[in-house]
């Protein structure tokens, strides 16, 4: 993103400012964080900690502590409660944090008054995973989305959040008939964000055509979804020979990678390998991603790739499916692919339904154990009425006439 821009001046807090994740130093040292999670009974607290752990690592920072509680409903003013914020504020103060994370989402006055008890930072999930889509954000149309969805989020945070931005502006030059700083901050805002919105609809426009191409050559399009860390990049890599970045880590793909395979029996397959959900994912961040996950939505067959050495992993599966609903794309068909089987005591195989259909594979991406199985489901789905030989033992043959090319131009900011 750019350093500087005429719409961004005048901004009266520091967070307004837009931050590019390519300015951050790269040896910086790992900013201290105190993490706080409240129990309120709806969700495993062993998972939700570990998960908020990776959230924070990935975000580069150094988990000092993890402090638990458990209540029967958010507090109105402090979110835990005054006696518990105090203890955070404490806590905080001896283990040297500089940032307080709560693992829930906070009202603009929750996290005002905590910061004032604190004396310091305090960010919420919504806010944690935006810093990290912003950190990992490569090409010019991730950028846009992730700029998008934290102006959208930080406009929320300008009613009741800082009581300064409410003063009018005076001095010479600047009276009239009066604009407070709070209103420059919105008009500010709402001017980046329509110019935004009009270069990702543009971009939207561009990926429906490509998409039509493709549908007049009658290539199928196979979309791969999954919770983040379930490892869809990795099954991406080796389906199609490529070389997408990979890693252990939440969120490791934010941009959508497009490959052309050759498969027997099924002819030319296009793989997207499309960024991972996560719970309670941001609204903002749905709605801003939305020209990504067209995709998602526009593919013929949905690879549903699952962690099964997750213990959550049922949770996981009704978190992608929630977020598919929410884009639209509940209605494309779906095969479930349970990943890291190396990791369990389950074999590499399918799973047919009553038609003889098969709903799943079990498989180990990292290994390469399974994936025959993966490529008579894709098959057999290209062409149902098929009775062709069996392609189970035959590999990929790799196309590289998409691997130069990317799905977009890179848009000039």
């Amino acid at each position: 993103m750019m350093d500087t821009d005429p719409a961004q001046a005048g901004l009266s807090d520091p967070r307004l400012a837009r931050q590019s994740a390519q300015s951050r130093p790269p040896g910086r040292v790992a900013e201290r964080v105190l993490i706080v999670q409240v129990d309120f009974g709806d969700l495993d607290l062993d998972e939700a900690v570990q998960e908020v752990h990776m959230l924070a690592e990935s975000a580069g920072a150094e988990v000092a502590e993890i402090m638990t509680c458990r209540r029967d409903r958010p507090d109105v003013a402090l979110f835990v409660g005054s006696g518990k914020a105090a203890e955070v504020a404490e806590r905080a103060k001896a283990l040297d944090a500089g940032l307080v994370i709560f693992n829930h989402g906070l009202s603009p006055v929750q996290q005002r008054n905590l910061e004032q008890l604190v004396h310091g930072r305090v960010i919420d999930r919504t806010s944690l995973i935006l810093d990290i889509f912003a950190l990992r954000a490569q090409s010019a149309e991730g950028k846009l989305q992730v700029e998008l969805a934290q102006l959208e989020h930080l406009a929320s945070r300008l009613i009741r959040g800082w009581t300064h931005l409410e003063r009018q502006r005076g001095g010479i030059g600047l009276r009239g008939p009066g604009e407070t700083q709070l209103e420059t901050d919105r008009r500010l805002i709402g001017t980046r964000v329509k110019m935004l919105k009009e270069r990702l609809a543009r971009l939207a426009r561009q990926r429906k055509t490509q998409g039509r191409a493709r549908s007049r050559q009658g290539v199928l399009t196979i979309s791969l979804v999954g919770y983040t860390n379930a490892g869809k990049s990795t099954l991406f890599n080796a389906l199609t020979h490529s070389g997408a970045y990979a890693a252990d880590q939440l969120f490791a793909t934010l941009d959508t990678t497009v490959r052309r395979v050759w498969l027997p029996e099924a002819g030319n397959v296009v793989v997207a390998d499309t960024v991972g959900f996560i719970r309670d994912l941001p609204h903002t961040l749905v709605e801003a991603f939305k020209a990504t996950l067209e995709t998602t939505t526009q593919a013929d067959l949905l690879l549903h790739v699952i962690d099964a050495a997750n213990p959550a992993r049922d949770l996981q599966i009704a978190e992608v499916n929630k977020v598919l609903s929410e884009i639209g794309a509940s209605h494309v068909p779906q095969i479930r692919v349970y990943n890291k089987c190396d990791l369990t005591a389950a074999e590499p195989g399918v799973e047919r339904d009553a038609y003889g259909k098969i709903t799943r594979v079990r498989l180990s991406a990292q290994t390469g154990a399974g994936l025959p199985w993966l490529r008579t489901a894709i098959a057999e789905f290209a062409r149902p009425d098929s009775s062709g030989p069996d392609v189970s033992g035959m590999p990929f043959q790799y196309s590289s006439e998409l691997a130069s090319t990317p799905l977009l131009p890179d848009v000039d900011q």
